[in-house]
């Protein structure tokens, strides 16, 4: 590929670069390899492109305590996760001879694997870029090399114990994630039924340990045929943001059941905000249903705009009573509030911002496509709807971000 204004053949660039540099596909798959990757590993371009990188380069039988393909594999599906840079410790990894098999070399590497994010935000490649340091070790293991042998064996072995380091604090990470969205779980209610109307509730985590539990659903039956369904997210992660949220979820569903709508509801929520330490900025969009009226009362503080799916197929986002986050105001001001009629077999949607919101786009494009996937699928009832939400929306290798979702049939 050339630019056109200046003319740089990137495609040549990408060969002729100094340092080992593989395209990987998020499969692990070699898409394409540069010249100092085939000349350093001693592969051809047809042994390594279209080929699992594991099976180009298991790990040595001969070496019990290998870890180098372990490693290397948790990194590269840790970016794929993520879509965030990876920068590995330093790693003994020995590779079969090329034209001995069976011999093994002992190599050492420095490895470090960044993602190529496409307009989604999606993870579509990971740049593996790799420097070769074995003569660097070797040049250590000598006894004549005096101080360098010294200094470069306590290299190694710091960046080993760094690596010990950082698993444990994955393990730690790992164990917080599940705590946490044990503690969601049992915060949050299962089933969407409410009283005798149809709707469906979901809650979808986010792959990383760093995006969970800041978001919660609820939905409150009220007296003379009439609900609430409301959608929050907390800003922060794991047991902090779980323990916010489920404050936050209880104050305002007891305070929705006596307010005189949503504005008034949301207005005693951000007061009480105020006390609840990691409460700031939280999101909120509450909206009450009343099926004798045939209307809809909503109010935002600060979120997406819920949507209404039309029976006849168009959707109308309610984005007319919205306002700052919770706490975002150093003065009290009451919020706003509006209405607007719905009709038999029309469908509610409320949804926390991980289900629209892709790194680098414009927030109406996931609007868009969230009105688009309900036009298609609008004669879906509220459970199967809410599993093709997510199962569309959601990107497939998972969300960077947690999401909430209730639909409503009205």
């Amino acid at each position: 590929m050339t630019d056109a204004g200046i003319g740089i053949d990137y495609a040549a660039v990408f060969r002729r670069l100094p340092s080992m540099v593989a395209l990987l596909t998020p499969e692990l798959v070699y898409a394409d390899v540069n010249d100092a990757y085939l000349r350093v590993s001693g592969r051809s371009r047809e042994e390594l492109v279209g080929r699992y990188v594991f099976d180009v380069f298991p790990d040595s039988p001969d070496n019990a305590g290998a870890e180098g393909a372990r490693n290397l594999h948790a990194s590269l599906r840790r970016v794929v996760a993520t879509g965030e840079r990876d920068s590995m410790a330093l790693q003994r990894y020995d590779v079969q001879h090329a034209e001995r098999p069976g011999v093994w070399e002992q190599r050492y590497w420095s490895p470090v694997n960044t993602p190529v994010l496409g307009p989604g935000g999606r993870v579509e490649l990971v740049v593996h870029r790799v420097e070769e340091v074995t003569e660097l070790i070797r040049l250590g293991a000598l006894p004549d090399s005096g101080r360098t042998r010294v200094l470069e064996a306590e290299l190694y072995t710091r960046a080993r114990e760094l690596q010990e380091v950082n698993e444990r604090l994955r393990r730690a990470h790992a164990r917080e994630r599940e705590v946490a969205l044990a503690l969601q779980e049992a915060m949050l209610p299962v089933s969407g039924d409410v009283g005798h109307h149809r709707a469906a509730v979901r809650y979808q985590p986010a792959v990383s340990a760093l995006n969970v539990c800041g978001d919660w659903y609820d939905l409150a039956d009220l007296p003379d045929d009439r609900i609430v369904a409301t959608v929050g997210d907390v800003v922060g992660h794991g047991l902090r943001a779980a323990g916010v949220m489920g404050q936050l979820r209880s104050a305002l569903s007891a305070t929705s059941r006596v307010a005189e709508g949503p504005a008034q509801a949301l207005d005693i929520l951000g007061l009480y905000a105020r006390s609840v330490e990691g409460a700031e900025n939280t999101t909120v969009a509450q909206v009450a249903v009343d099926w004798g009226a045939h209307l809809l009362t909503y109010s935002c503080a600060g979120h997406p705009p819920p949507a209404v799916l039309r029976a006849h197929g168009g959707v109308e986002f309610l984005d007319g009573a919205t306002d700052p986050p919770l706490g975002a105001r150093i003065e009290h001001l009451p919020r706003p509030q509006e209405r607007t009629g719905f009709a038999e077999g029309d469908t509610l949607v409320l949804y926390t911002d991980g289900l629209i919101e892709r790194r680098r786009e414009d927030i109406d494009v996931g609007l868009a496509r969230l009105a688009e996937t309900l036009v298609r699928h609008r004669n879906a009832g509220p459970e199967h709807l809410a599993d093709v939400i997510l199962h569309e929306l959601l990107p497939p290798d998972g969300a960077t971000d947690d999401t909430a979702l209730v639909v409503v049939r009205l």
